[in-house]
């Protein structure tokens, strides 16, 4: 690998290359959908009021938002989507990643949160390896006609 660019807010002009990556990343997932389209997530990255924020490198990705805890009465970051290609795995780039998003948040997270597959072994143990612990919450979603039911 050639020395890498360095971790950095996207652009625009990074919108394929982002999409590509998080296709990859649903595609090792066993993700059997298209990811959002580059429509959208422009939209929901470059908004008056972002709704997500995204950080990119030459081999990998990291999106992320605001949390809160209710618990701690502290903000947080949660990260939704963590990224790198194959041939940069075992590099540091994901550790270095996951500290961008830190020094990138500006609203003084004092915790990351995530979900991981049960199923992604080699996640699961760079993030216990990390220093991510369980939460011990099961993560579920509401979505289609019984969201549409609430209204």
């Amino acid at each position: 690998m050639t020395k890498p660019t360095p971790i950095r807010p996207v652009t625009a002009s990074d919108l394929p290359r982002l999409r590509t990556m998080l296709q990859a990343l649903s595609d090792e997932d066993g993700g059997t959908y298209q990811v959002a389209s580059e429509t959208a997530l422009a939209q929901a990255l470059f908004a008056q009021a972002p709704l997500i924020f995204a950080l990119i490198a030459d081999h990998g990705m990291a999106f992320y938002y605001p949390d809160f805890s209710t618990h701690r009465g502290e903000p947080g970051v949660y990260l939704q989507d963590l990224y790198v290609t194959p041939q940069a795995r075992g590099t540091g780039l994901a550790r270095a990643l996951l500290g961008a998003v830190m020094q990138y948040q500006s609203w003084g997270a004092r915790f990351m949160t995530l979900g991981v597959s049960p199923d992604n072994a080699a996640a699961t143990r760079f993030y216990a390896k990390t220093g991510f612990t369980p939460r011990g919450y099961a993560m579920m979603i509401l979505e289609g006609p019984p969201l549409k039911d609430l209204a």
